[in-house]
């Protein structure tokens, strides 16, 4: 099973999922927006992204700012405003047979399926 985490309003997550589809990939959509990720599950994702949580946050967006967030924050305190601010989590993101790509740029998720 195929996932991707999707915001349908980033031209990038728009992009990968075209991409996906034009290759015969038809993944779940998993709208983050509206159903935020667990805890357990940003975890699960970082190790399958085999990246650090703070690699999985959007510092540069105005939130991330706004919330007066460091890059000196813990692990699990990274995870934990992921969870509640999921417009934090980089997108998009393919998840494929336990392995995950971000898709900057979006052919980086078709090594997934190589």
């Amino acid at each position: 099973m195929t996932t991707i985490y999707h915001n349908p309003r980033c031209s990038k997550s728009r992009q990968t999922l075209q991409l996906l589809l034009d290759n015969q990939i038809k993944p779940n959509i998993r709208l983050y927006l509206k159903d935020a990720p667990s805890t357990a599950e940003l975890n699960t994702l970082v190790q399958q992204l085999n990246i650090k949580p703070q690699q999985l946050m959007r510092t540069k967006d105005a939130l991330y700012k706004e919330l007066a967030l460091s890059e000196t924050m813990s692990d699990d305190a990274c995870i934990e405003v992921m969870h509640s601010h999921p417009a934090l989590i980089e997108r998009p993101i393919v998840i494929h047979n336990e392995q995950a790509k971000i898709g900057r740029p979006p052919e980086n998720v078709l090594t997934l399926f190589n």
